[in-house]
């Protein structure tokens, strides 16, 4: 540990907290770049009272504030706990590395933003994991708190270590470094886990882990025993006690408009990543593309009402003063309500100089006419996604969208006035050839074509290519991923054949490679992710900072292969790490997915077509609304 328990203690509570703040006003922050990431105090931000609160919490984000502060989940969370309940919750940032060399050379811990306190003096402190290769940062930031770093070193003196997201959803590479996962809406469950923590003060740490591992959604790690074979295939995976679940299921939302929201929230002193007021219409997606981790994970699909929406929009514009409001979900397109909803938006604030954004639309000319009444004044950049080249992949990857329906969005976006237009592919899918590659030019050219045509100026074309990388919980966990060559010489392929005026950027081969390993990784992982750490490694989303050489050799070092996790063909039977943890969607239906890529044979959206048996309206209790189709599956499900 870097500080040890010398914070701990009542003399620091008492004066040192006064004495943080005032150094920090008084030497640090004319010292480093964009001081407002470390002051707190901003428009809405909630400080209750330290002494009258019940549990004190420690909401972590393992990266810069920009970043942390524009993501949603954490301004539910922080709404949720400091408003709906007497429990206390206060942010934390990875500090920006001159911060952290202040930090390390003054020996000042990781504090928060409200209180000043330092991150050890929390009982509970909770990371959200978003991506892999956040990692690091979390162990960079438990190490600049005084934490242990792994769980087994930790007593009952030290905070719980927890986190939730979307990466846990295969907690497995992480399980040493945490004492507690939440799975699945962290709105439904953190109030009771929370208040549990606060009944099972002064319980010796195995007890108290059991007895919060009771609560459906929450998975302790040290509760269970793994066994690997000599192969390296994961032979068992076992709890230890006979009253901790064998399996644990994810918590949902049931109904959004019951759900917590919040009503004013955070409004930093900077411009952060998502600087704008937040509406989520849904949650889930229907679309079933066979590549996505989300849109698998978080199903069913769930929107609020167009009402709930109009109420909360027009909350946050009085209590935030934002000029513009993004619609936030997997596929926001799809919302039901999505015309009335953008009309009376515009309608009801576009005098008033307040705009709304669009994330990527559905490839339609619909989306293009709801882009074109979101932005009448000024068309940006337009953003589709038609992932694939060919008609041919798209079908393996279950991308219901046709050449001929991307090439009408274009030809009305382009009459409608736009001058850019941002394409998303990915490369590396599985069955992918190198026709699909060549499709990809003959569809960036056909765009720009258009574009010439129906434009009196220069269009700008951009195509954004990601790699490929296999996840947890979808179709598609059993496929192999590119080797790193393969990838370069994919991506070579598509620079030599590219024309001009037409701009691509390709994501970094070697960090898809490593969130390929980590995405469907085991325990045997920790020690490589610690050495990296040790090494240097952290704020590895970031290119200025990433260090593929060094995570090579902890690899080497820790004598773990890799291509275990990524390069092999996986047998329907073999036992997952993840495989634990109940999603609601069937391991069947996943692999008849897999087995319908294979022939080329998509499935259709559920919720126009009818049910296609996925288990989770079942599994979770919840009703879907089927708009239409053959529903005979779905009954006999009820």
């Amino acid at each position: 540990m870097f500080y040890g328990n010398i914070y701990n203690t009542q003399s620091y509570i008492n004066g040192g907290i006064v004495f943080l703040k005032d150094q920090l006003f008084r030497d640090i922050l004319s010292r480093v770049a964009k001081p407002a990431r470390y002051t707190g105090s901003e428009l809405n931000m909630i400080k209750k009272d330290w002494e009258q609160a019940g549990v004190k919490m420690a909401f972590a984000f393992p990266d810069v504030y920009e970043v942390g502060m524009s993501h949603v989940g954490g301004k539910i969370l922080y709404g949720l706990v400091n408003e709906k309940s007497r429990h206390l919750l206060e942010r934390v940032f990875a500090p920006w590395p001159d911060m952290e060399a202040i930090m390390r050379a003054e020996q000042i811990p990781l504090f928060s933003l409200e209180s000043f306190r330092p991150v050890l003096d929390f009982e509970v402190l909770g990371f959200s994991l978003q991506y892999e290769l956040s990692i690091t940062n979390v162990l960079n930031m438990l190490d600049l708190a005084g934490i242990p770093l792994w769980s087994r070193e930790r007593n009952e003196a030290h905070p719980l270590v927890i986190a939730g997201g979307p990466v846990v959803f295969n907690p497995e590479p992480f399980a040493d470094f945490f004492d507690i996962f939440i799975i699945g809406d962290g709105e439904e469950v953190l109030l009771e886990f929370l208040d549990k923590v606060e009944t099972s003060r002064g319980l010796e740490k195995v007890e108290k882990l059991k007895r919060l591992a009771a609560i459906e959604g929450v998975y302790a790690p040290a509760l269970y025993n793994v066994e690997y074979r000599e192969d390296g295939i994961l032979k068992s995976f076992e709890p230890r006690f006979a009253e901790v679940p064998a399996r644990v299921r994810k918590r949902v939302v049931k109904d959004l408009d019951q759900a917590y929201y919040p009503d004013k929230p955070l409004v930093p002193y900077m411009e952060i990543t998502h600087d704008r007021a937040v509406l989520e219409v849904m949650r889930g997606c229907q679309r079933g593309c066979r590549f996505c981790h989300a849109g698998i994970v978080y199903r069913p699909v769930r929107e609020r009402s167009l009402e709930t929406l109009e109420s909360q929009a027009r909350h946050q514009l009085q209590n935030t003063g934002y000029e513009e409001i993004s619609l936030a979900s997997l596929s926001s397109l799809d919302y039901s309500g999505i015309d009335p909803l953008l009309k009376g938006l515009v309608g009801n604030y576009g005098e008033k100089g307040i705009g709304v954004s669009l994330p990527s639309l559905r490839v339609d000319a619909f989306s293009i006419d709801l882009a074109n009444e979101v932005q009448k004044v000024r068309k940006t950049t337009l953003t589709l996604a038609p992932e694939a080249g060919t008609q041919r992949l798209r079908d393996i990857i279950n991308k219901n969208v046709s050449e001929e329906q991307l090439l009408d969005a274009v030809e009305a976006a382009f009459k409608s006035g736009w001058l850019s237009l941002k394409l998303y592919f990915m490369i590396g899918l599985p069955g992918e050839r190198e026709e699909d590659l060549e499709g990809i030019i003959e569809i960036l050219q056909k765009v720009k074509y258009i574009g010439d045509k129906y434009s009196r100026r220069p269009v700008e074309i951009r195509a954004s290519l990601a790699s490929f990388v296999p996840k947890a919980h979808t179709p598609f966990q059993w496929r192999p991923q590119n080797t790193m060559a393969e990838l370069d010489s994919k991506q070579q392929f598509l620079s030599r054949r590219r024309r001009k005026r037409i701009k691509l950027s390709f994501h970094d081969r070697r960090t898809s490679y490593l969130e390929g390993v980590i995405a469907r990784g085991d325990r045997r992982l920790a020690p490589v992710i610690y050495l990296a750490w040790q090494k240097g490694c952290k704020f590895d989303g970031w290119s200025e900072y990433f260090n593929f050489d060094n995570w090579q050799d902890a690899f080497r070092e820790s004598e773990v292969e890799p291509e275990f996790y990524t390069g092999r063909q996986r047998p329907y039977e073999e036992s997952f790490p993840w495989d634990f943890i109940d999603i609601g969607v069937s391991k069947e239906f996943l692999q008849e997915e897999d087995q319908k890529a294979e022939e080329g044979l998509t499935t259709a959206d559920c919720r126009q077509e009818g049910c296609s048996d996925c288990g989770i309206c079942l599994a979770m209790e919840v009703s879907l609304n089927i708009k239409g189709g053959n529903v005979d599956a779905l009954e006999k499900q009820i």
